[in-house]
């Protein structure tokens, strides 16, 4: 009942003075936004209640039953994964001192033992989609704007009945549930992990989705496509894990149709990061492991890696309003800290196990600094570009 309680009214935290951004100039910004993308998606933008999430507590429980059980080694796989995120695919020599010469290989062991268990973590709260959304509109849940971002995708790429559409690094298919609901394209789900694999597969298959998933990491090409075999693209905060950004481009280039959409939406640092600058290069250093992020990309080397694979950049931007994440990354973070609370003291009572402890500790660490890259603009988890394949 203690963890009952404090879930419920961490859910929807009083606004904290960090979240003063919404104030009545961004409030209409993101007002004009919002009615622009009502606009465009119809009555469908504003009902967004009848969306492919679960039902919470059920997912809550499930994960949290999967987590009492994990394993010494599942759980010291995990704290050791985090140690790609002290690296960065940009510097080869050290990855290949810290890891070996086989690192990509590494990387991979690391990726799977790291999602296996956060994927659980994450499903504790309004996160199970395992991203952060672009903030579209204020007062609003971290769920309805994942709901309005997702349903911006569909628009974007051109989603319709039975066209065919890849999600690479598609989590535990939660977004290629809603994809295939809203719009009746069939998805194909790659991911690195077997068990959000496993996950995605029930989780459509309940829901009598035509989806498929598949495992497969995608720094290993080429991908199990065939030539021209998608009408659609997009990904949501996985670029990061890839070590060659130009090679993926272009494999993605191969599968799909000529005039085929493809969305990215992604973590890149921002003009106002300065490495040099030892405030900016600690934050990146405490918020990259948050994040799950190996490489470091910017707009410039996103634009340049899609254009030498021979797409054409039709918008660049930040998604979020007035180029903020931060009061919904301050969402997450209190409801997580306010759940690790509880957690500790069932912990202490030995309600549950104490390997708990460890796991929700490494998982609420650094928030405040994420909220704080973000309100200096140094960095952002919400920076979206629409492409296209030019047609033959």
């Amino acid at each position: 009942m203690v963890a009952h309680t404090l879930v419920e009214t961490a859910r929807h935290p009083e606004r904290s003075d960090r979240g003063s951004e919404s104030d009545s100039s961004l409030d209409e910004i993101a007002q004009e936004k919002h009615n622009a993308l009502v606009a465009t998606l119809g009555h469908h933008g504003k009902d967004l209640d009848n969306s492919a999430s679960p039902k919470r507590w059920k997912t809550f429980w499930t994960s949290f039953r999967h987590l009492a059980h994990l394993t010494p080694k599942e759980v010291d796989d995990f704290m050791a994964s985090y140690v790609i995120y002290n690296l960065d695919w940009s510097d080869e020599k050290k990855m290949t001192e810290e890891l070996g010469p086989n690192y990509q290989e590494k990387v991979g062991a690391c990726l799977k033992s790291y999602y296996g268990v956060l994927n659980h973590l994450c499903a504790l709260g309004d996160v199970e989609k395992m991203y952060i959304p672009p903030w579209m509109r204020p007062k609003t849940s971290v769920l309805d704007n994942q709901l309005l971002y997702e349903r911006s995708i569909a628009h974007d790429i051109g989603l319709t009945k039975g066209k065919k559409v890849l999600d690479l690094g598609c989590g535990r298919g939660r977004v290629a549930a809603h994809m295939a609901q809203y719009t009746g394209a069939q998805v194909t789900g790659l991911n690195i992990d077997p068990n959000q694999v496993e996950q995605a597969t029930t989780f459509n298959a309940e829901r009598g989705l035509n989806n498929t998933f598949i495992t497969q990491d995608f720094n290993e090409l080429p991908l199990p496509f065939a030539d021209e075999s998608f009408d659609a693209f997009y990904q949501i905060q996985a670029l990061s894990l890839c070590k060659d950004l130009p090679t993926l481009f272009r494999e993605i280039f191969r599968i799909l149709k000529p005039g085929s959409m493809i969305s990215l939406l992604d973590w890149v640092s921002l003009p106002a990061y300065e490495p040099s600058n030892p405030e900016h290069a600690e934050l990146m250093r405490r918020v990259k492991p948050l994040i799950g992020a190996v490489g470091t990309p910017t707009p410039e080397s996103l634009e340049a890696a899609l254009r030498e694979a021979g797409f054409e950049v039709v918008r660049s931007q930040n998604a979020s309003i007035d180029g903020l994440q931060a009061p919904l990354i301050d969402t997450v973070d209190v409801y997580f800290r306010t759940l690790r609370q509880a957690i500790l003291a069932l912990v202490k009572v030995h309600v549950l196990p104490r390997h708990f402890k460890t796991l929700i500790n490494r998982l609420c660490l650094d928030g405040q600094a994420f909220v704080k890259m973000d309100r200096m603009r140094l960095a952002t988890t919400s920076y979206s570009i629409i492409a296209q394949k030019p047609m033959a």
